[in-house]
């Protein structure tokens, strides 16, 4: 009997995942372009620099999404101690001097073979896999507090020390969220979840206060426009670009703050970009792509019967509404400024490649799912 492509390969059964990711880097190819053409012609002699480099990042991207949705999603419960160990291994190096690449005030990434690589990126999905795991594991003890949230708690400060010291302390605001969501929904006990709450306020304010940059993003969050030539000049420059992008948006490649107003128009403040060339209906068919995405990953988190997938499910979903909400936050002003690059669309190599690798073991447990419910 003639196999179908959904038995074949989960890349091509799950097409609600594949069409709007494949949309959302074809914008996102052709917006780092508009985004980035100023400052790839003055620093590169060519306004086509950043866009080669992305497109480059997307076919590289399509082949591991292709390779990860290949592996059945129950190998990566075999092997989700090692990627966590390897996970904190590149955070670990991080730190070491001749590795370790600044950018931005922060060290961040990793010179490896002549490649940057952020290890931030790919420590969130090795937490995603290895709470998969021991969370799906632990079902019939997970309401005990030595079971169910101090093993996993403890996993968590592990990686929020090392990315401290990069600093990066807006990725540690998407571990925790990823962290705490996939616990809850693993069915930890509220009270164990709300436990370390006296904890963390004290060392976030002390966290806060203790770096100056910090303090200028709390202050400029809380009023942009009392100190909008300083500290409030990014997210104000933000909110020119989105407001004046009215309902259809100025066109492609016609934005003003780009021309060296808005800092990292390409990258953490891309959106911004697109509300300006969009507009409003621009926004919205983005945001759509996104919840496509969103909806169909918590469909199959509910229908898994397998626990490990339900609860990977859950948290590839997570990471990537986090994400979203995060950056598209911040550029519209709603939260404090973190550097977070908006899914599949801002530039940058690392996290594209980590947000397709995601998407593809989400269509892996998709597919499987589908196939257990037919049989």
């Amino acid at each position: 009997m003639a196999q179908t492509f959904k038995t074949i390969h989960p890349f091509f059964s799950e097409k609600n995942i594949l069409f709007p990711v494949i949309l959302l880097c074809g914008i996102g190819i052709v917006m780092v372009y508009s985004a980035s053409s100023a400052i790839s012609m003055q620093s590169h002699n060519t306004a086509f620099y950043f866009m080669k480099r992305q497109a480059l990042f997307f076919c590289i991207s399509l082949g591991v999404m292709f390779v990860t949705a290949s592996f059945p999603y129950k190998l990566y419960k075999s092997i989700s101690y090692l990627i966590l160990f390897i996970a904190i291994a590149l955070l670990i190096a991080v730190l070491i001097p001749g590795l370790k690449i600044k950018g931005g005030g922060a060290y961040r990434w990793l010179n490896l073979f002549g490649f940057t690589f952020q290890p931030a990126e790919f420590a969130k999905l090795a937490l995603i896999l290895f709470l998969g795991y021991s969370l799906s594991k632990k079902q019939d003890l997970i309401e005990k507090f030595s079971v169910g949230f101090f093993p996993h708690f403890s996993i968590f400060m592990v990686f929020a020390c090392l990315i401290i010291f990069q600093p990066d302390f807006g990725t540690i605001v998407v571990l925790g969220l990823i962290v705490w969501g996939m616990m809850f929904i693993a069915g930890v006990k509220i009270s164990h979840l709300l436990s370390p709450v006296p904890l963390f306020i004290p060392l976030a304010y002390f966290l806060i206060t203790d770096e100056k940059y910090r303090m200028d993003r709390i202050t400029a969050f809380m009023n942009p426009w009392q100190d909008q030539f300083n500290t409030g000049y990014q997210i104000t420059h933000s909110l020119k670009a989105i407001g004046s992008g009215g309902f259809f948006g100025k066109g492609i490649a016609l934005s003003m703050q780009k021309m060296h107003y808005l800092p990292e128009p390409h990258t953490d403040f891309i959106f911004s970009i697109i509300g300006e060339e969009l507009g409003l209906i621009g926004v919205l068919g983005i945001l759509s792509l996104y919840l496509i995405l969103i909806l169909k990953g918590i469909n199959i988190a509910k229908t898994s019967t397998d626990m490990f997938a339900a609860i990977t499910a859950a948290g590839l979903t997570i990471y990537l509404g986090v994400q979203v909400i995060i950056n598209t936050g911040v550029v519209l002003g709603l939260l404090p400024t973190k550097g977070l690059t908006l899914p599949f669309i801002s530039y940058g190599g690392t996290s594209l490649v980590i947000n397709m690798a995601a998407m593809g073991i989400l269509m892996n447990i998709g597919a499987s799912q589908e196939d257990e419910n037919h049989v």
